[in-house]
């Protein structure tokens, strides 16, 4: 299969067309699973355990969950080299949530 100049492609494409595909791949860039969010920081799952003292195993459990406490998740985070924030959005605006992991237990 012959390959085609990527920039004539869009040439071809029109504005709408072009600005729709941009915005999906914005979309896809700000919603990410963990794994993907891994990667994209590019460090291993190996690399990540060693960071939180826990077997590569553990890491490839929490990337699978479809829930965790807020802690384990803002480690993780912080093992990438982020911050969590966890917002809620309602019709009129969106809220910061604060308070949700920020101490541990003593």
């Amino acid at each position: 299969m012959p390959r085609k100049n990527f920039r004539l492609l869009e040439e071809k494409m029109g504005v709408q067309r072009l600005e729709a595909s941009n915005a999906r791949v914005e979309q896809m860039k700000a919603e990410m699973p963990l794994n993907r969010v891994r990667e994209a920081r590019n460090l291993t799952q190996a690399h990540l355990a060693s960071i939180l003292h826990k077997d590569q195993s553990a890491i490839s459990q929490m990337e699978r969950r479809s829930d965790m406490y807020v802690r384990t998740l803002a480690d993780f985070i912080k093992a990438l080299g982020g911050e969590l924030e966890i917002r809620a959005n309602f019709a009129d605006g969106s809220v910061r949530i604060t308070g949700l992991g920020d101490q541990r237990p003593g």
